[in-house]
């Protein structure tokens, strides 16, 4: 009698499951920004939300939750049920906390369910409009002679800029003065006025500045040029093959999430980023429309994962 109870309970919690994904979505989804208001995240999030309202037919809530780098946000999805109606939007940094902060209490590999890439933007590297050198290997010529003489600002220890400038310097065997700041915004008006000599940064928080004269982008660290600056050269073509670090945007949701639902957001996330409007203002802000599956996704994490890994191990980086 156990054993026919225990069987009844198990297919109507299956038949419950399937009825529940079949259904999916039946009320609000919250869509959670582990940044505050008015950044990048939060325009991908809230562009892609107004999207994702239409063809679901149900209202994507924008819950911007900022604090340590982006981890209250994504650990606050990483406990959330599985059932779709919390997700992730995620950037690089989702990749890097992990690996680089000891206080991180979520696997980017075991906590989530990767749903969608959708948007890519590459590290730039800046210099004063007044620098000497014009190209980037006329700056390598001269760093080379300099060991330990030219500035590299980044936007604080275990930053994104920071690991590009490690990767940077590892690739091109250089030895330059690493000067964190505690914001992004701040080390690219220092690399501007000339305080820091050089500097990576997002392409889209310089791609204007770039334009009016205001400083120099000596590469890209994108795999080939990018659309909203096809003049600027990337480090592989110039035979750094190893500095492609970009700045990616991402959906996900928790782990055991229903694959249905995966595959449900996914193809319509793939829609959406093709649409003339999308693209456009994508474009229009330095940032490449992105398509994926959830595995290959997966795989872009776990390669993402393993670079970092990388990095901070060969340029022995240790945070506090």
């Amino acid at each position: 009698m156990k054993l026919v109870k225990l069987l009844l309970f198990s297919f109507v919690g299956c038949f419950a499951y399937g009825a529940s994904a079949q259904n999916y979505p039946s009320k609000p989804i919250k869509l959670v920004v582990p940044y505050a208001a008015g950044g990048g995240s939060d325009f991908v999030a809230r562009l892609i939300g107004l999207k994702l309202t239409e063809v679901l037919e149900q209202s994507i809530i924008i819950d911007n939750r900022p604090g340590a780098g982006g981890l209250i946000g994504a650990e606050l999805v990483a406990r959330a049920p599985a059932d779709g109606y919390t997700l992730l939007l995620a950037d690089a940094s989702f990749t890097i906390s992990p690996v680089i902060n000891k206080k991180s209490s979520y696997s980017a590999t075991k906590d989530f369910a990767p749903i969608a890439l959708v948007a890519d933007t590459p590290y730039v590297f800046i210099t004063p409009a007044t620098e000497s050198a014009s190209t980037l290997l006329e700056y390598v010529a001269q760093a080379r002679a300099q060991p330990n003489k030219i500035s590299l600002g980044s936007a604080g220890n275990g930053s994104g800029s920071h690991l590009a400038g490690e990767l940077f310097q590892l690739s091109a065997n250089l030895k330059l003065i690493h000067i964190p700041y505690k914001s992004s915004g701040q080390v690219t008006i220092d690399t501007m006025s000339g305080q820091v000599q050089s500097s990576f940064a997002t392409a889209p928080s310089v791609v204007q500045n770039y334009k009016s004269g205001k400083l120099k982008i000596l590469a890209a660290a994108s795999s080939k040029r990018s659309a909203a600056l096809p003049d600027v050269p990337v480090f592989t073509e110039l035979g750094f093959k190893e500095v492609v670090i970009t700045n990616w945007y991402g959906v996900l949701a928790p782990g055991g999430t229903p694959p249905q639902i995966i595959e449900r957001l996914s193809q319509e996330l793939a829609r959406i980023v093709q649409l003339p409007d999308v693209r456009e203002r994508l474009n229009g802000a330095a940032l490449e429309p992105m398509q994926s599956t959830p595995k290959s996704f997966s795989d872009h994490i776990a390669t993402e994962l393993s670079k970092w890994e990388f990095i901070v191990r060969e340029a022995k980086i240790q945070i506090d």
